[in-house]
C-alpha cells in the first residue's frame, strides 16, 4: 500500500458535531419512473371503469384516484418495492402486498369521507384486480426496456470488487441481475489464492492484488470500489480506504456479518451512528408485536367459539378414557426463555412424570382417544387459552419440555435462539415436515434451523401462510 503522510492533528481529532445521516435512500430516476407508471396505470383503470359505468367521471372517483395515487407514491417508496431485485415473481408479490395496502387505505379514506354509498362496489373490485394486473404488465415491459437501455445506452458505473469469497460472488451476481443498478463489475482484486481458485463468476476476471489497487483503478477507469471482505480484515479495510482517499472513486463497504448466527438482523441509526442488530426478536418492534398479538387474540377467540362443541365432546371422552384430569399441564420455555404452563387435552394414562420422555409410535401410555387426538393435533386446542392469555401465539416455534431444552442446548448451537419469539400452536417447522417425534439429533437440528428461519423471515403474511398450510400438515405420518 502507498505510504501515508502524517495527518494534521485537526484532521485526526474526533468530530464533535452530529454525524451525517447514515442510512440514506439512494434514489434513481428509474425506480421513480416505475412508481409513476403505476400511478398512471391505477388512475387510467379507475377513470376507464367510471366512464364505462356512468358515461362520465364523477367527483368521488376522481377523489379515489387522487388518494390512491398519493398512497402508491408513499407506500411503494416506504416499502422499497423497486429498490431491490430478486426475481420478477418476488417483485410481483411485493407489488401485491403494497397494492393491497393502497386499496385498503383508499377504501378507509372513502369511508371516513362518507362516500361509500356513492361508490360502486363492482367498480372497486374490478379496479383493484385490473389495476394490479396493469401494474404487473407495466413492470414487465418497463423492466425489459430498462434492461435494454442499461445494456446499450445508459452510462455505466465501472466497479471493482475487493475480495473473492462467497460474499463477493453473491454481490457480483446480485448486481448483474439487477437492471435498476447502473454498476458494471469489471473484475475482482484479492490476495487470497485459495479463494480465487474457487471463483465461479467467470465474466468478472481477476484484476490484481491489493498492493496494485491504485494502478488498477487508473488502468481500468474504475468509478467505484466494493469492499467485500470479512470483518477479520478490518485493518486491511482501513488501509485500503486510506490508500485511495485521494483518488476520485466511490468506496462501498459490504460487511460480511453472515458468518455469525443472525436472528432478525437489521440496520438502523441513531444520530448518525450505525446500529447493526445481529440478534433481535421480531417482537422488539411495538407495532409488529401489536399486530401479531391482535391477530392471535382475534383468531383464537373465533376458533374457541367455533370449536367449542368439539372441545366439549373431546373433554368428555378424555374424562371417560382413564382416571385423571381432562387437561394436561406442563412447564415449558416461552418467549425469551421465560417458563410458561402449556395446556393440552390429556392423551396418556397417568404415569410417573419424574422423567420426561417423548411419545413414540407404539407408546403404551397413550389411550385410544389420546392416539386419535394426538394424530389430529386436537389435543393442542386448549392452547387457544394460552394464546388468549398471551403466553403463546398461534404461529411460532413449538415449545419443548424444559428437560428437552436442557439436553439440546448443549448439543445444538444457538438452540435457545428459537425462544426469541413467542412459541406457537403451529409453526414453520411443522408445515415443512418436522411435526411429531424428534428421535435423532439430526431431526431436532432440522427443526431448530426451520424455527430460526421463521424468526428471520417473520411477517404477518408468513403467519397467515403457515395457518393456511397447517391443516394439510396434520396428515403427517410422523405424528403419534
Amino acid at each position: 500500500m502507498k505510504n501515508q503522510t502524517e495527518l494534521h492533528p485537526f484532521l485526526m481529532s474526533p468530530v464533535l458535531r452530529r454525524p451525517k445521516r447514515l442510512l440514506q435512500n439512494h434514489d434513481n430516476i428509474l425506480h421513480l419512473l416505475q412508481i409513476g407508471v403505476n400511478v398512471c396505470a391505477s388512475t387510467f383503470v379507475m377513470f376507464a371503469l367510471a366512464w364505462y359505468e356512468d358515461g362520465e367521471i364523477l367527483n368521488h372517483y376522481r377523489l379515489m384516484a387522487v388518494i390512491s395515487a398519493l398512497l402508491i407514491v408513499l407506500i411503494y417508496e416506504w416499502r422499497g418495492v423497486y429498490r431491490r431485485f430478486n426475481g420478477r415473481i418476488n417483485t410481483a408479490f411485493r407489488i401485491a402486498r403494497s397494492w393491497g395496502m393502497v386499496v385498503a387505505l383508499t377504501l378507509s379514506a372513502t369511508f371516513i369521507a362518507n362516500l361509500n354509498d356513492e361508490i360502486s362496489r363492482k367498480i372497486v373490485v374490478i379496479w383493484a384486480g385490473l389495476a394490479y394486473a396493469a401494474q404487473i404488465a407495466a413492470y414487465q415491459v418497463t423492466y425489459m426496456v430498462i434492461h435494454r437501455i442499461s445494456m446499450h445506452y445508459r452510462p455505466a458505473i465501472r466497479a471493482g470488487v475487493l475480495g473473492s469469497r462467497w460474499l463477493a460472488e453473491h454481490l457480483v451476481d446480485s448486481i448483474i441481475r439487477n437492471a435498476w443498478m447502473p454498476d458494471r463489475i469489471v473484475g475482482v482484486i484479492d490476495d487470497n489464492a485459495d479463494a480465487l481458485q474457487e471463483w465461479h463468476a467467470q465474466r468478472q476476471p481477476y484484476l490484481g492484488k491489493f498492493e496494485d489497487l491504485r494502478e488498477i483503478i487508473t488502468r481500468h477507469n474504475l468509478n467505484r470500489i466494493y469492499i467485500a471482505l470479512p470483518i477479520s480484515c478490518s485493518g486491511l479495510i482501513d488501509s485500503v480506504c486510506q490508500d485511495i482517499s485521494d483518488i476520485p472513486v466511490d468506496v462501498v463497504w459490504v460487511p460480511d456479518i453472515f458468518a455469525m448466527r443472525l436472528i432478525n438482523h437489521s440496520v438502523r441509526e441513531i444520530n448518525g451512528l450505525p446500529l447493526i442488530s445481529l440478534s433481535e426478536s421480531p417482537l422488539a418492534s411495538e407495532t409488529q408485536a401489536l399486530l401479531k398479538g391482535a391477530m392471535d387474540k382475534f383468531c383464537a377467540l373465533l376458533a374457541l367459539i367455533l370449536l367449542s362443541p368439539l372441545m366439549v365432546t373431546i373433554a368428555a371422552l378424555v374424562w371417560k378414557s382413564s382416571p385423571g384430569p381432562i387437561l394436561f399441564r406442563q412447564k415449558r420455555h416461552g418467549w425469551d426463555g421465560r417458563v410458561i404452563e402449556v395446556w393440552k387435552f390429556r392423551s396418556m394414562r397417568m404415569h410417573d412424570q419424574s422423567e420426561v420422555k417423548q411419545a413414540t409410535r407404539h407408546d403404551d401410555r397413550i389411550t385410544p382417544i389420546g392416539r386419535f387426538i394426538r394424530r389430529t393435533s386436537i389435543d393442542e386446542l386448549p392452547q387457544l387459552f394460552n394464546v388468549l392469555q398471551g403466553s403463546m401465539s398461534l404461529v411460532g416455534p413449538r415449545p419443548h419440555a424444559i428437560e428437552h431444552n436442557d439436553i439440546y442446548t448443549s448439543k445444538i448451537r444457538s438452540y435457545m435462539l428459537r425462544h426469541r419469539t413467542k412459541p406457537g400452536m403451529t409453526g414453520w417447522a411443522q408445515v415443512n415436515g418436522m411435526r411429531g417425534e424428534t428421535d435423532t439429533i439430526e431431526k431436532m437440528l432440522r427443526r431448530v434451523e426451520l424455527d430460526l428461519e421463521y424468526i428471520n423471515k417473520w411477517s404477518i403474511w408468513l403467519d397467515i401462510k403457515i395457518m393456511i398450510k397447517t391443516p394439510f400438515a396434520l396428515l403427517s405420518p410422523n405424528a403419534y
